[in-house]
C-alpha cells in the first residue's frame, strides 16, 4: 500500500515514525514548507505545496497514492479541504489524523470564538496587554484592534506586522507552566488570545492562564464532518491496516 501523508505537526511525525518500521507500506510525508528547518522526519520527505488541489491530484495519481491521511495542523482548514477534494477525484479515502481540542476545566475563564476576527473584536475597547499566540500568518486579523499592546509569540519571523504596539517573542515550544506564569507576570498580561490547537506542548500557556486567573479567548478548530477523524494513532492504524486488507482482497495479493 502507498501512502501519502500531509504533516507538518508532532501527529504527523508520530506517523511517520509508526509507517517507517512497516516493510509492507510505502509512505511519503509532505511538508508545506512554512517552517524553516523543519525538524528530521523518520519518511522519506517531500517540502513544498503542490499547486492546489489540481497539482496534489497529480500527485496522488502519479505516485499511484492508495491512501491519504491529512495529519496538518487543526487550523490548516484549506489544506484539508483540498485534501478530501483530491482524494475524492482520484477514488482514494481521506482520513484525519489530529490532536484533540482542549476542554475546559474548573478555574479556566475562557470566550471562545470562531475566527480571529472575532477574536480581536473580543478582547474589548479597553486597552489591555495580550499574550497573542495564533501563528504568524494570521496576525492582520488584530490590525481591527489597534489599542492593544501585543506580546507576539511565533517560531518563525512574521512578515509585515502592522500593529502599532507590539513585542515579539521567537520561540519553539514545549513551553512548561511555571515558565509560561513567569512570562506572563514579567510582561503583565492581562489577557491569553490563542488557538484551541490541543495537545500537551503548548498547554502549559492554558494552566498559566487558569493559575493566575486570567481570561483566555479561545479560537476554535474549524469542523468538517466529511473526513473520518482519529485522535488516536493506534485506531488511525487500525483504519489504515483495515483499507490494506481491503486493497490486498481486491488486488489478489
Amino acid at each position: 500500500m502507498r501512502i501519502l501523508v500531509l504533516g507538518g505537526t508532532t501527529e504527523a511525525t508520530r506517523l511517520a515514525g509508526r509507517l517507517a518500521v512497516r516493510g509492507d507500506i510505502w509512505a511519503c510525508l509532505s511538508l508545506a514548507g512554512r517552517t524553516r528547518e523543519p525538524a528530521p522526519q523518520a519518511l522519506r520527505t517531500r517540502i513544498g505545496g503542490f499547486g492546489g488541489v489540481p497539482g496534489l491530484i497529480d500527485y496522488l495519481n502519479d505516485e499511484a497514492i492508495d491512501l491519504l491521511v491529512d495529519a496538518t495542523h487543526p487550523f490548516a482548514a484549506q489544506i484539508s479541504r483540498n485534501a478530501l477534494q483530491a482524494g475524492r477525484a482520484v477514488g482514494i479515502p481521506v482520513l484525519r489524523y489530529t490532536r484533540a481540542p482542549w476542554t475546559a476545566v474548573a478555574g479556566d475563564r475562557w470566550t471562545t470564538v470562531g475566527s480571529l476576527e472575532q477574536a480581536a473584536l473580543a478582547i474589548g475597547e479597553a486597552p489591555r496587554r495580550v499574550l497573542l499566540t495564533v501563528g504568524r500568518l494570521g496576525l492582520s486579523a488584530f490590525d481591527a484592534a489597534p489599542q492593544h499592546h501585543y506580546l507576539i509569540r511565533t517560531i518563525d519571523p512574521p512578515e509585515g506586522v502592522t500593529l502599532p504596539d507590539h513585542k515579539l517573542i521567537l520561540e519553539r515550544g514545549p513551553f512548561e507552566t511555571d515558565g509560561e506564569i513567569r512570562l506572563m507576570q514579567r510582561e503583565a498580561v492581562d489577557v491569553v488570545v490563542t488557538k484551541n490547537s490541543g495537545g500537551l506542548a503548548t498547554y502549559g500557556k492554558i494552566a498559566a492562564a487558569r493559575s493566575l486567573g486570567l481570561p483566555v479567548i479561545l479560537v476554535e478548530p474549524p469542523q468538517d464532518g466529511n473526513l473520518p477523524v482519529f485522535h488516536d494513532l493506534d485506531l488511525l492504524m487500525g483504519a489504515v491496516d483495515a483499507h490494506d486488507a481491503v486493497l490486498v482482497a481486491e488486488r489478489g495479493v
